[in-house]
């Protein structure tokens, strides 16, 4: 996962912590964690990795608590495959089976190819602030648990 995120920053030169440490507190042993995915072929290796945490209030990105937070990060290598799209397959259903009603995908203005990726798989803006666009799934009513929303 870290070379994941190593490769990442090569290609686009955005600046963000990768190390391994960093990746096990984030995205493995994450308290908030719902689901963190990762995609793997005979070729590539690891394709990459998405996780999804439940909001606390006062987390770092200003989603509302409850909601689901996603991450995705995906290859360079392996942009274009089908990968998030797989992956986010996974996610949704991590997010039904916790009960998560909203998924919020917190995009920096200067990353059109994860704004296009969110866009494509059914989330749409809600906010924009500070550099960051505010990206929002509704997980579809009839999916969730009885009783949710």
């Amino acid at each position: 996962m870290s070379h994941v995120l190593e490769d990442i920053i090569g290609l686009t030169g955005r600046q963000r912590p990768s190390e391994p440490a960093f990746v096990l507190a984030s995205y493995i042993l994450n308290p908030s964690g719902i689901r963190c995915s990762v995609a793997v072929d005979d070729k590539l290796g690891f394709l990459g990795f998405q996780s999804l945490i439940r909001a606390s209030a006062g987390n770092r990105y200003g989603v509302a608590e409850g909601w689901g937070i996603i991450g995705t990060n995906i290859s360079p290598y392996a942009h274009r495959q089908g990968v998030g799209a797989a992956l986010f397959r996974v996610s949704s259903q991590a997010a039904v089976e916790a009960g998560i009603a909203m998924i919020d995908a917190s995009i920096g203005t200067n990353n059109p190819g994860a704004l296009q990726y969110y866009e494509a798989i059914g989330f749409r803006t809600y906010r924009e602030q500070d550099g960051v666009i505010g990206k929002v799934f509704a997980v579809p009513r009839q999916n969730r648990s009885a009783g949710e929303g």
